[in-house]
This record gives C-alpha cells, sequence and structure tokens, in this order.
C-alpha cells in the first residue's frame, strides 16, 4: 500500500458514505513519524529552554537523566492538569448556554447535532475563579509553570490513553467512519467523527475548552512568575497576554462559528486531534512566555519597535476575527441557523448582509465571493501567520525557540490550505475555476 499523501485512495461504502480520500501526511509511514516527533519535540525545547539558558542544543548532548528527574509526573501534576480538565468538563456540561444546531451529517440520515455553546460563560468563570485563587493564595496560576515538565507528561499520557481508547471503543461499538483498512493511519486520523459524552461534544470541548484555554493559562502563570521575579510585568510579556488572550477569548466568543468548521464536521477525533489538543497545543504553542520569563530585562526593546508589532497585532487579530466571522455566519444563514449573539467584542463588518454575494455550484452550495472573501481564498491563515510571526518578534533575535511555532504553525497551515483547495476541486470542479478566477489570490491580495 503506498504512503504517498496522493497515490493510494480509498472507495468504498462505510456506514453509509461514500468515501474516495486521498492518503494525508505522508501516509501511514508519515504519521507514525508525527507521532513519534510530537513526543520528542515539547521535551527538546523545554530542555532548551530550561537547561543550556534557551539555546539550541545538539539533541544527542541532551542529558536526558536529568531532564526525566524533573519532567517525570507527579501527583501535584495529576491534580493540576485533571483538576483543569475537570473544572472544564463541567463548566461545559452544566453551565447553561446557547443552543445551536450543527451541520446535517448524511452518515446518520442527516441528523443534525444540537451544541450547548456556553464557551464564553464557562470562560469568565475560569478567569474569575483563577484571580480569586491567585489572590488568596490557596492555588496562585504560578504553580503551572513551576509543574511544567511534569504536567506536560501528564498531559501526554492523558491525551494517549484517550486516543487509544477512543480508537478501540469505536471498533467494538462499530462506529468507525471512513476507514482505510491501516491501523497506522486509521488510529493517526481517528474513527469516530462525533464522540459525545452525554451532551458533550469532546471534539469541540478539546479544540475549544483545552487547547487555548490552557495556552492562556500557562501565558498568565508566566507572567505571574515574572511579577513575582521583578515585581512588575515587562512590554514583551504584556504583548503575549495580549496575544493569546484575544485569540482564546475569539473562540470563546464565536463558539457557534465552530459548529460548522471542517473541524467539527468532517474531520475524524484520532490521535492527531486528540494529542494536539489536549497537550501539544498548549505545551508548544507557549514558548514565547517561557523564552520571555527566562530572559527578563535581557529582552529591551525600544517603545516604536513594540508598537509596531502591537499595531500588526490587532491589524492581524481584526482580519483573522472578522473574516471567519463573515464566512461562518454567512453558512449559519443559508443553514436557518444563524441567531445574533451580541457577545464581545464585535467587530465591524463581522456579519455580511443577507444578499451578500456568493457563487453558486452545482455540488448545491455556495462559495462566498464578498467582504474580506472577495480579496483573498485564505485570508485568515495569512492572518493567523502575521500573529504567529509577532509571537517570535516579541522576543527578539537570541534564539530559534520563539520562532519554532511561526515555523511549524506556517508549513502546517500552508498544507491544510492547499489540501483544503484540492478537496474543493474534487467537489466543484468546475465551478471551482471559476471561484479561483473571481478570487484570484489565495493569502494575500495582489501578491499570492
Amino acid at each position: 500500500m503506498s504512503t504517498t499523501a496522493k497515490e493510494a485512495t480509498v472507495n468504498r461504502k462505510d456506514n453509509g458514505e461514500d468515501v474516495d480520500e486521498g492518503r494525508e501526511f505522508g501516509g501511514p509511514w508519515g504519521c507514525l513519524a508525527i507521532i513519534i516527533f510530537s513526543h520528542i519535540i515539547p521535551y527538546y525545547y523545554w530542555y532548551c529552554l530550561e537547561f543550556n539558558n534557551s539555546k539550541l542544543v545538539w539533541f544527542w548532548d541532551v542529558d536526558w537523566q536529568s531532564a526525566w528527574a524533573i519532567a517525570k509526573p507527579n501527583w501535584t501534576a495529576f491534580n493540576i492538569y485533571m483538576g483543569f480538565i475537570t473544572f472544564e468538563g463541567l463548566l461545559a456540561w452544566l453551565i447553561p448556554g446557547h443552543f445551536h444546531d450543527g451541520l446535517p451529517l448524511k452518515h446518520e440520515g442527516n441528523k443534525r447535532l444540537v451544541y450547548n455553546c456556553n464557551a464564553i460563560q464557562s470562560w469568565y468563570i475560569l478567569l474569575i475563579t483563577v484571580a480569586v485563587l491567585y489572590v488568596t493564595g490557596i492555588a496562585p496560576i504560578s504553580m503551572l509553570l513551576d509543574n511544567y515538565a511534569s504536567v506536560l507528561t501528564v498531559a501526554m499520557i492523558f491525551s494517549n490513553l484517550v486516543a487509544a481508547f477512543t480508537y478501540f471503543y469505536t471498533i467494538a461499538i462499530g462506529r468507525q467512519h471512513r476507514m482505510s483498512g491501516n491501523f497506522i493511519y486509521d488510529y493517526f486520523m481517528g474513527a469516530i467523527l462525533n464522540p459525545r459524552l452525554g451532551p458533550l461534544d469532546l471534539k469541540m470541548f478539546t479544540e475549544a475548552r483545552i487547547s487555548w484555554v490552557l495556552l492562556f493559562m500557562l501565558t498568565i502563570s508566566a507572567a505571574a512568575k515574572q511579577f513575582e521575579q521583578l515585581g512588575y510585568i515587562t512590554g514583551p510579556m504584556i504583548f503575549m497576554i495580549t496575544a493569546h488572550f484575544l485569540y482564546c477569548n475569539a473562540i470563546m466568543k464565536g463558539e457557534e462559528c465552530i459548529v460548522s468548521t471542517w473541524d467539527i464536521f468532517y474531520e475524524k477525533w484520532g490521535w492527531l486531534l486528540i494529542f494536539w489538543n489536549l497537550a501539544g497545543v498548549p505545551f508548544v504553542y507557549c514558548y514565547s512566555s517561557i523564552y520571555i520569563l527566562k530572559k527578563g530585562t535581557e529582552i529591551d526593546h525600544p517603545i516604536w519597535y513594540i508598537a509596531i508589532l502591537f499595531a500588526a497585532l490587532l491589524f492581524a487579530y481584526y482580519i483573522w476575527d472578522v473574516s471567519q466571522s463573515q464566512r461562518n455566519r454567512f453558512r449559519m444563514k443559508k443553514a436557518g441557523t444563524f441567531q445574533v449573539r451580541n457577545t464581545f467584542p464585535q467587530l465591524p463588518w463581522g456579519t455580511l448582509p443577507d444578499n451578500a454575494k456568493a457563487l453558486k455550484t452545482k455540488a448545491g452550495s455556495e462559495l462566498l465571493v464578498d467582504g474580506v472573501w472577495a480579496y483573498a481564498r485564505k485570508p485568515h491563515y495569512s492572518a493567523d501567520i502575521i500573529m504567529a510571526l509577532s509571537w517570535g518578534l516579541i522576543c527578539g533575535f537570541g534564539s530559534f525557540i520563539p520562532y519554532f511555532y511561526f515555523c511549524f504553525f506556517t508549513g502546517m497551515i500552508i498544507h491544510r490550505a492547499h489540501r483544503d483547495m484540492e478537496r474543493c476541486r474534487r467537489k466543484y470542479k468546475e465551478d471551482w475555476d471559476t471561484y479561483c478566477n473571481t478570487v484570484k489570490y489565495i493569502y494575500i491580495p495582489g501578491i499570492i
């Protein structure tokens, strides 16, 4: 069986739905390499930050024995991580919210799942709880970074257990969906589409409530540590708090928009999504915050430099927020599920008029060619990349580590963009060519 992304395909019926997919991520061997790589990279960069003055070290020179002495799991780390997961789960389960219908699922007779979108309420409750625990000294947020490596280990163990249980349980109850027949590939991509624990959608929960929220918790933990050390918080740390708050808050305030995204509607809940949402995203994407903490006053940018980065961040955030809001609300209007929500902040031009321009296709759906989407096919990806770059630039140029996220994310997002466009080309055929001629640029109008 070929391991190239385009050569091998599956074409058969699986749980009532036709499947015709190319292998992604280099097929089974590529997936296996990603699994191995994903377990090594977080420890390697943490080691560089912790033991090598934030400089890269030759991999074979890493003192893994000393690293493991700190990174091995303990009850404190277990209580921190599982306490966070449990608290977030209870909030998602119990807090009243905005009920939103998902897209129709063809393999389940066009059934629509209902999502309780209470992320914004849960987000505010969490922030208040963290503040109270910090002020009272009961459980200061700084303890999260004090136990970073051991919490990372707990997160890795937990995510792998969840991935294994989910896969084998799904097979046991016969709910597998769009399977290729190769164990490694199917384990990596997943077997189940919409895993639920009662009313709680686990895929959406881990993507929205765990990964980015825990990332923000790590950043404010770094800020709390810096305040303990210096008596104040530096400009670069304020920048990272702002960047991660804006990103996280946007996900919380627009949770209903996630329901119609490809991740929820199509991607299965396999090792890739489980591991990276429960462990990878928060513990890898936080390197800039940790680097700023480690370097302290050594990072001394002029005011104009920080001001330019803030301006770039806010501009990119606006494009990112508005473009996704426009597209997903357009979809919800077409599906008849759109409801006005005044979650903060609602940015200008976040909702297009009912008569927004769209290209009708023979496949039945419409392709948006209005608002931000009149100028580029992936404007939100461009904005995402700019924000990722700003996270590195605020750290200066003393180490590659703050730029790892930018390099990793840019490669991933470009791969995803072209994967999406290939899918659209197969689905819409000549209508896709018409769309590309209408919206000529992919990322930046007039350039690329």
